[in-house]
């Protein structure tokens, strides 16, 4: 059996890709996407078909061309995720522009329109996670959406303890804590390496795992973006791992055996002091402050896919300005 045969008997698998053919191969459970992911995806030749669509339906909703670009950005997101839900059983998680992650009335806008465009396509929102960015703003959003809207939410760029309390009495349905760009920040930091069992990545997931079954919370553990397969091995256990396309051929590929780390019985059995930010804005931001590395790649995080968003409205917006100088040409 390989890893990842093993790994799927304690931890469901999530494919960290917009590639359908790489979905199809690994056959995960469910599917995660970002800006960065839809970009690189939209740049393959076999997905140009999902553009178009996302432009002829922009062009009917609008004839002011900022407006046809959000839209058109939205329906492509929605585009390759209604693809994506063709091939897993499960629901694939669609994020919101980054550029909206300090405005918590803009996040909600963004994700009822999202979910909108899901359900005009035959979706469910059951089948959908929206994703946001781990800040004050996207967690109390994320709040409202689930307890008012029943609008499931992935809080993804999820780096420090705080944020993880937070997410969890916010009763969001998952959280997404970033494995590898933590140890990338502390490489860099420190000049250390890591082994996996001493990782501070994998440290921060185990953490949030444990605190979440001590105290009962139902927010699932989604560990993300990995460096290297001793990192998810040190994680068998935890609610979902998502992984790159590149890291499940290496499972899939390898015959190491893998046991639990992490279980509920467990974290029960650990003593773990409580801590909570219900209502508490100014704590939430003091203890985050206190936490260099989350506070870095937070922003750098959300600047990144920022750059990525700009990049793949620019793209969409150069593809209606093209369309619309083909229709006057031929109106002459």
């Amino acid at each position: 059996m390989s890893a990842l045969e093993q790994l799927k008997k304690y931890t469901t698998v999530v494919a960290d890709t917009g590639d359908f053919e790489a979905i199809a191969q690994f056959k995960p459970q469910d599917a995660t996407t970002n800006p960065s992911l839809m970009l690189q995806a939209s740049q393959k030749a076999q997905y140009s078909y999902l553009i178009d669509n996302a432009i002829e339906y922009a062009k009917n909703k609008s004839d002011n061309l900022e407006e046809q670009i959000a839209w058109a950005a939205d329906k492509l997101i929605v585009n390759f995720g209604v693809e994506i839900l063709k091939i897993i059983p499960g629901r694939v998680s669609t994020e919101v522009n980054a550029k909206l992650s300090f405005n918590k009335a803009a996040t909600i806008e963004k994700a009822k329109r999202l979910i909108a465009l899901y359900e005009e396509a035959g979706i469910s929102k059951e089948r959908v996670l929206i994703k946001i960015a781990s800040t004050w703003e996207g967690i109390q959003a994320a709040q409202e959406l689930e307890s008012k809207y029943g609008i499931h939410c992935n809080l993804t760029l999820l780096f420090g303890f705080p944020q993880a309390v937070a997410c969890a009495e916010a009763k969001v349905t998952l959280i997404s804590p970033f494995v590898g760009r933590i140890l990338d920040w502390y490489k860099k930091t420190t000049g250390k390496t890591y082994e996996s069992v001493e990782d501070p990545g994998v440290l921060s997931v185990q953490r949030i795992y444990n605190y979440y079954k001590k105290y009962d919370y139902n927010t699932i553990v989604m560990g993300a973006s990995f460096r290297n397969a001793g990192e998810i091995e040190q994680l068998v256990g935890v609610d979902f791992l998502t992984i790159s396309p590149a890291l499940l051929t290496t499972l899939q590929q390898s015959t190491n055996t893998l046991e639990p780390k992490l279980t509920v019985e467990k974290a029960k059995a650990m003593d773990i002091p409580r801590v909570s930010y219900i209502n508490d804005e100014v704590a939430f931001r003091w203890d985050m402050n206190q936490d260099s590395m989350a506070t870095e790649k937070l922003s750098e995080g959300i600047k990144k896919f920022g750059e990525d968003q700009v990049k793949l409205e620019k793209m969409l917006a150069d593809r209606l300005t093209s369309l619309e100088k083909k229709m006057e040409n031929c109106s002459l």
